[in-house]
Parts: C-alpha cells; structure tokens; sequence
C-alpha cells in the first residue's frame, strides 16, 4: 500500500448556536460518547481507539470550524507543514503540543478554499470496542467545493492523498486502505457536505436509523449502497442542520485498484444508489447539504 503520510482522517470540529441541545444529540439519539470538556468545547468519543471523534463548540450558527487528521510520523508532521506553507495555506499555528485534552503534536492550516485542517501526531488513543448500532469512527467528511479540481490537486499533491474514484460531481480520495477519507463535491459555495459515521455492519446502519427515526429525525436519503466505496448509507439532518451519515462496509483498496472516471458511475434513470430502492434525497438533506459554510475563526 502507498506510503501516506496522513495515516486517517481522526475528527471534525463543528460550531453550533446551541451547544447544550447539539450534545444531548450526539450523546443520547447519535450514539457517542462524552470524553471531555475544555475550553468551552466538548469532545464527543465513539467506540474506537480516537480519544475523539467529534468536537462541539459555541457558534453563532452551524459551521465546519475544522477537520483533523492523525499522521503516521512525526517527520511527516514537519514534511506537512513545510508543503502546506509552501503551498499558501494561511498558517493558524505552527508545529507545537496541542492543548487540547486529546494532547500530541500538531499544526493547524487554513487551506487554500477557506477549510481549517488540523494534523496531529502523538495523540492519546484508548481501547476500542465494538457495540452494535454505535459509531465506531468517522469514516469520511465530503466537503462542497467551488473548483474541485484544484481542491483534488491541493489533497494529492501537497496532502499525499490518492484519487480512487471520480463520479460527475464528485472526487474520492483515499489516506490509507478506506476506499476514500475526503470526498469533494462540486458545489457553488464553499463549505461542508456531510459528515459520515462509520457504524460496525449493516445491521448497525438499519438499527441506528431506526433509533434516529423514533427520535422524530426522517432518514434523509437511504437506506442505500453507493457506487464509489461500495459504502452502505443512511443520511440525517442534526437539530441545527449539518447532515450526517451512518456507514459501513466501506470498500478496502490497495495500489492494485484502478480510478474509475464519471462514464463508468451512472445509474439507471430514476436510481441513486446501486440496489435501486433508496428514495430520492429529501428537500431538507438537499438543502442542508449546501447550508452549512466554514468557521472562519482564527481560533485554532
């Protein structure tokens, strides 16, 4: 497999008008974890090994305030940085200890379309498990971008990321053996798409949307199977509008897989998924997926 330097995409920060109700959420209907509070944030865990998976903080509205990756090496954090700012990224901070609950070594950069990412190495884990119908990590973060093609580019050539799939609208990249960790969505504002949840098997994925629909949130879009990834799927709106996926049996690639083109990802008319029983995307899912922009707090 290719030698990355980003060994897996780790967590995402979102900011939220009503931190006390996104956390009830995310605890009590989604299924995480309170791992710690600081700062004003709340650190939410899954069943994993990541100390954390999901970072709430206040917001005067719903905004992706940052994505975090783990890296493999130590010199890899250094080799980062210096491509990153090589690159024109705004530097938020430089390479230094986190003071996050999580600790480790890390910077932080604003890429060049507007999207905070952090990079961490040295991180407290923990012991994983695996509880039926519970997240287990994140499997992905697809982000809206304005020019898709040179967001792709910034990822593989200054990030060491690989394309693995790209469907008319979108472009899938993979940091290790998960078919894709970011997703780039052809969109005309900058911003975040989805975030998805990676749930044990499919009998998770059908059991946490259940438990999603008797908390009174519709299945956006799925219960379905996706082309690119093989990825089963089930998408939701949160109480403040960010969309999130439940997910698993992700497809496992290694150098050996071929990078299939738009022609080779087309369905049927009328069909989004590749069993051709998901209903078509709800007008709220639609919506949110476009509604949700970047932090653009300095803040790291």
């Amino acid at each position: 497999m290719s030698d990355f330097p980003v060994a897996a995409l780790r967590s995402v920060e979102i900011t939220t008008p009503r931190l006390s109700a996104s956390a009830d959420f995310y605890q009590k209907v989604w299924g995480l974890d309170v791992a710690a509070e600081a700062a004003g944030t709340i650190y939410l865990t899954a069943t994993g090994a990541d100390f954390h998976v999901l970072e709430l903080t206040q917001g005067e509205r719903a905004a992706l305030r940052k994505i975090s990756f783990r890296v493999r090496a130590r010199e890899d954090l250094d080799r980062l940085f210096a491509r990153a700012r090589e690159s024109a990224c705004e530097i938020i901070t430089p390479p230094s200890p986190s003071q996050a609950p999580s600790s480790g070594e890390h910077f932080v950069i604003r890429e060049p379309q507007g999207c905070c990412i952090e990079f961490v190495h040295g991180d407290r884990t923990k012991t994983a498990r695996v509880i039926a119908d519970r997240p287990e990590r994140l499997a992905h973060v697809n982000i809206n971008s304005a020019d898709i093609e040179k967001l792709s580019s910034f990822y593989q050539q200054v990030l060491g990321f690989r394309l693995t799939d790209r469907s008319k609208l979108m472009a899938f990249l993979c940091c290790n053996s998960d078919h894709h960790a970011v997703v780039l969505a052809e969109a005309k504002v900058n911003g975040l798409n989805h975030v998805a949840f990676l749930m044990p098997d499919l009998e998770s994925v059908m059991r946490g949307s259940g438990r999603m629909v008797d908390h009174g949130f519709p299945i956006g879009w799925g219960v379905g199977r996706h082309g690119p990834g093989d990825n089963v799927f089930a998408y939701f709106v949160d109480p403040t509008g960010i969309v999130v996926e439940y997910t698993a049996e992700v497809l496992q690639v290694d150098d050996s897989y071929r990078a299939k083109g738009p022609a080779e990802w087309v369905w049927p008319p009328g069909r989004t998924d590749q069993w051709g029983i998901a209903p078509p995307k709800s007008e709220a899912c639609k919506t949110a997926q476009l509604s949700v922009l970047f932090d653009a707090s300095k803040r790291a």
